[in-house]
């Protein structure tokens, strides 16, 4: 069966996030790289803002089965489809993402400030959202591999390793000095353990479960 990635970046909404880590994976497997209007410096696209729209953007580009390469917001979203769209979602990757758990608690800082002086144009919505999946996770039928660097001011380790106890089959794998965007740089130390991950086999689809609810 030939794979698709469908990759989906951060806040900063560009899709050459994952192109480094994209080109390390084998070229048969088929890959679509999202980026997110009006995010970061990306346009704006009338009828995209809010973190609702960008999941329907990106359900849009689901195939009958496919795995999702997600960072930070992107997490976000990767997990509303994971649990919207089961038996299309056949495993997730986040790197340095809470996956909509609420990050009081965990130390986290606060990234808002800094994103509006890098990216004074990106969409007011993104600096609002407060999801909180984490009753919902125990739901999600596809294995995650959770990727966190354990320099991360914004997504603490504390934070993959919660999500790794609520996640029904997870694994945690832990990049000393990563800070939250190195999945980008250290692609090359990544690319190995998402080959396999992915390589593995691709379990039975899961059924269609209940939407989540907003």
């Amino acid at each position: 069966m030939t794979r698709h990635l469908l990759f989906l970046p951060g806040a900063s909404g560009a899709a050459s996030f994952w192109h480094p880590l994209g080109a390390l994976l084998p070229q048969a497997w088929r890959k679509t790289y999202l980026s997110w209007p009006g995010l970061g410096d990306e346009p704006h696209v009338p009828g995209l803002d809010s973190l609702e729209t960008m999941a329907t953007h990106a359900a849009r580009h689901l195939s009958p089965r496919s795995a999702l390469v997600a960072q930070s917001m992107g997490g976000i979203v990767a997990m509303r489809l994971a649990l919207q769209y089961p038996e299309r979602v056949s495993h997730l990757v986040l790197a340095a993402s809470s996956g909509g758990i609420p990050l009081e608690g965990f130390d986290a800082a606060d990234w808002r400030a800094e994103y509006r002086r890098d990216y004074p144009r990106a969409a007011e919505w993104i600096t609002r959202i407060r999801p909180d999946h984490a009753a919902a996770l125990p739901r999600v039928a596809a294995p995650v591999l959770l990727l966190w660097g354990d320099a991360d001011p914004i997504s603490p380790v504390a934070v993959g390793r919660r999500l790794l106890s609520l996640l029904p089959n997870a694994r945690l794998q832990v990049f000393a000095g990563g800070d939250h965007g190195f999945a980008r740089g250290r692609a090359d130390e990544i690319a190995p353990l998402v080959r396999q991950f992915i390589g593995e086999t691709i379990a039975a689809p899961a059924k269609a479960g209940p939407r989540l609810q907003e």
